[in-house]
C-alpha cells in the first residue's frame, strides 16, 4: 500500500472540497443553515491532512520495525522517527530530489525503497559509500583496505529465541555502534541475488568484496548474521533514500526504548 499516494489524493480531494465550500456554496448558504455532509465530513478535515501530508513529507515520518535486522539497535515493535530533508528534499509520492543538502556518512541508520521491490521499506547502516571498496571477510568488516574497529562488549539475549549472540561494539567513522556476530555461522554469502553492478562484487568462502558504485551506498544490518541486506541484494542508489532514523518515539512491549537509540 502506498500511503503518500494515498495521502496526497486525499489532500487532493479535500482541498477541492474545502475551496468549493469556501468561494461557492458557503456564499450561497443561510447563515444559520446547517453545513452539508460533504463539507462537515470533507472540507472539514482538510487542513488536518495538509499539515499532516506536509509534515511526513518534508519534515518527519515514522515507521515501525517489522524485523530483528537491526538487533540490537532496534528491535522488532519499535516506533522509530525518520528525518526526511536530511539527504535533501524530495517531492512527495515520486520521490524526485530537488533541493541538495547532506549525503549519508558511514554509520547512518537510514530507510529506503528496496532496490528488489520499492513497494517497501527497508532500514539498514550504511557501511560503504560511492567508491568505497568495502570487505566482509571472515565476520570483520573493512573499508578501502582499513579494517574498522571492533571490541567485544558482552553477550546479547535474544529474548524471543533464547540465545545469547556475541555482542561487538565497532566503529564506523565517528560512529560507535553495537552489533551481534555469530562467530560460529558460516562467513559465506551463500544466497546472493543477481542485482546491478554485481560484477563489483567477488564472494568467497570468507564472504564478499564490493566495490561501490557512484551514487550508491552499501548497507548492512547490525545483526550481521540474521539481515538480508547489500550483501545479499546489492548496493542502495541514492534515489532509494527516504531519510535517516533518529529517535525511538515508543514501543508497547518496553516504555523504557523511548529515547534510546543512537
Amino acid at each position: 500500500m502506498n500511503f503518500a499516494l494515498i495521502l496526497f489524493l486525499l489532500t487532493i480531494a479535500t482541498g477541492v472540497l474545502w475551496l468549493a465550500d469556501r468561494y461557492v456554496f458557503r456564499k450561497k448558504r443561510l447563515p444559520d443553515a446547517k453545513e452539508p455532509v460533504w463539507v462537515e465530513y470533507g472540507a472539514s478535515f482538510f487542513p488536518v491532512i495538509l499539515i499532516v501530508f506536509f509534515l511526513r513529507s518534508f519534515l518527519a515520518e515514522p515507521f515501525k520495525i517489522p524485523s530483528g535486522s537491526m538487533i540490537p539497535t532496534l528491535l522488532v515493535g519499535d516506533f522509530i522517527l525518520v528525518n526526511k530533508y536530511t539527504y535533501g528534499i524530495r517531492l512527495p509520492v515520486i520521490n524526485k530530489k530537488i533541493v541538495e543538502l547532506n549525503s549519508p556518512q558511514r554509520g547512518d541508520v537510514v530507510v529506503f525503497r528496496y532496490p528488489v521491490d520499492p513497494s517497501l521499506d527497508y532500514i539498514k547502516r550504511i557501511v560503504g559509500l560511492p567508491g568505497d571498496k568495502v570487505a566482509w571477510q571472515n565476520k570483520r568488516l573493512t573499508i578501502n583496505g582499513q579494517p574498522m574497529a571492533i571490541k567485544r562488549g558482552g553477550d546479547y539475549l535474544d529474548k524471543e529465541r533464547l540465545f545469547y549472540t556475541p555482542r561487538y561494539i565497532e566503529q564506523l567513522g565517528p560512529v560507535a555502534h553495537d552489533t551481534l556476530i555469530e562467530d560460529d555461522a558460516p562467513p559465506f554469502i551463500s544466497h546472493a541475488l543477481a542485482f546491478p553492478f554485481r560484477d563489483k562484487c567477488i564472494y568467497n568462502s570468507e564472504g564478499v568484496i564490493c566495490e561501490v558504485p557512484p551514487g550508491h551506498y552499501f548497507a548492512m544490518g547490525d545483526n550481521r548474521d540474521n539481515s538480508q541486506d547489500s550483501r545479499v541484494w546489492g548496493f542502495v542508489p541514492d534515489e532509494n533514500l527516504v531519510g535517516k532514523a533518529f529517535f525511538i518515539w515508543f514501543n508497547f512491549s518496553d516504555l523504557k526504548r523511548i529515547g534510546s537509540f543512537k
